[in-house]
C-alpha cells in the first residue's frame, strides 16, 4: 500500500456544465447551502492543522467546477504559502479559465488539469449538457492561455463514452504529437450517472492503447506521474498519454489518496463509500484539531480495508452523490 499523502478537495458541489458522465439527464440536485460549505478558514486550518500534521504534502482543488467558488485567488494564494506543501493543482472544465489563467499561476498553482471529451463542438455540448451556444470554443480557449501561461504539465481529461465519443481516441491522442500536452484516458465508471452507464458500457484502457498503437506505435513513457495513470508516449511525441483503468485494471493497491467534500466529508476511496468522517461537524463543535488528526490517522490505517476491491464491505451498485458532488 502507497503512503497515503494526497488530499482532492472538493471546493463548491456546484458546476456550469451537466456533463453524462457525472449526472443523470433531467437530474434535479440538492446543492450544498453556502452555509453547509466549509468557509475558507476552516479549509485552511484543516489543511494547515489538520492533514499537513499526517502526512499530506499534495493537494489537488476540484469541484463541482472549482473556479465557481467565490475568491479562489485568495484561497489558492493562501493554500500555496503553506510551505510543507509540496504539489498544488487544479482540475477544471476550462470554462471560466482564460480570463484567470495567469491570476491563477501568479497565487502560486503550477499544474492543472482540464475537462475535454471531444474535439467536436456538437459533440462536446452533447457530452456537456448544452443544448444552446457552444461552450466548445471558450474552453478551448482556456487550455491555449493555461499553455501560455506557463502550467506544466497540462493535462487533459478525457472520458471515453461508447457510441459518444469513442471514435475521437486518435484524434485526441494527436494532440500530445506537436504539443508538450499530457492526455489522460479515463474508463467511464459507475457513478454519477448510472443509466448511462449501464446503457452504454465502458471501454477498456487496454483497448485505446491497442488503437493507438496500431496507428503511431507506442511505448512506455520515462514521464511517470505520482497518480493512477499508467503512462505511454507515441514515437517522438513532446507530450504523453495516460490510461486511468479504475474499472479494468483495479488499482486499489497503490492508491495515495482521500478525497475531501465541499461540506466536509473525508472520503477515503472514491468508489466505496464506508468509513466517511464527517470533519465539518466535528471542528464546528469544537473538536480540537489534534483530536481531528487521531480520526484522520485512524481512517488511514483502515483505508486499504476500505478500497474498491473491499467494496463488498460498503456501497456496491448506489451511490448517494454524484461524481460531481464527490470531486472526481
Amino acid at each position: 500500500m502507497n503512503q497515503v499523502d494526497y488530499l482532492r478537495i472538493s471546493l463548491i458541489d456546484r458546476c456550469n456544465f451537466r456533463c453524462q458522465y457525472c449526472m443523470p439527464e433531467g437530474a434535479e440536485l440538492d446543492y450544498i447551502l453556502k452555509q453547509q460549505l466549509l468557509t475558507d478558514q476552516e479549509l485552511l486550518t484543516l489543511i494547515q492543522k489538520v492533514f499537513i500534521p499526517v502526512g499530506f504534502t499534495r493537494f489537488r482543488l476540484t469541484g463541482g467546477e472549482p473556479l465557481l467558488r467565490p475568491r479562489m485567488l485568495d484561497l489558492v494564494k493562501a493554500i500555496a504559502s503553506f510551505p510543507q506543501i509540496q504539489d498544488l493543482s487544479m482540475t477544471t472544465n476550462g470554462f471560466l479559465l482564460a480570463p484567470m489563467a495567469q491570476s491563477l499561476y501568479n497565487a502560486g498553482l503550477r499544474r492543472i488539469n482540464i475537462s475535454l471529451d471531444s474535439l467536436d463542438p456538437d459533440i462536446f455540448n452533447q457530452i456537456i449538457g448544452n443544448n444552446g451556444r457552444s461552450r466548445w470554443q471558450q474552453v478551448w480557449d482556456g487550455i491555449q492561455s493555461a499553455y501560455n501561461v506557463g502550467f506544466d504539465p497540462l493535462k487533459l481529461n478525457v472520458v471515453i463514452i461508447p457510441g459518444v465519443n469513442d471514435h475521437e481516441v486518435l484524434d485526441l491522442a494527436a494532440l500530445t504529437i506537436d504539443r508538450q500536452w499530457h492526455v489522460r484516458f479515463i474508463e467511464f465508471m459507475p457513478i454519477g450517472n448510472w443509466q448511462l452507464f449501464g446503457d452504454r458500457g465502458w471501454v477498456s484502457s487496454a483497448e485505446l492503447r491497442q488503437q493507438i498503437c496500431d496507428r503511431w506505435g507506442l511505448s512506455e513513457s520515462q514521464v511517470c506521474g505520482a497518480g493512477p495513470a499508467d503512462v505511454f508516449q507515441i514515437p517522438g511525441a513532446q507530450g504523453t498519454l495516460g490510461f486511468i483503468s479504475q474499472m479494468s485494471e483495479c488499482f486499489c493497491d497503490r492508491c495515495n489518496r482521500m478525497r475531501l467534500s465541499a461540506d466536509g466529508w473525508l472520503r477515503p476511496c472514491l468508489l466505496n463509500e464506508t468509513g466517511q468522517i464527517d470533519l465539518k461537524t466535528a471542528l464546528r463543535s469544537g473538536i480540537s484539531t489534534t483530536q481531528l488528526q487521531e480520526q484522520v490517522r485512524q481512517l488511514l490505517a483502515i483505508k486499504p480495508e476500505i478500497n474498491f476491491k473491499q467494496r463488498d464491505s460498503g456501497t456496491t451498485a448506489a451511490y448517494s452523490r454524484t461524481m460531481s458532488q464527490i470531486g472526481g
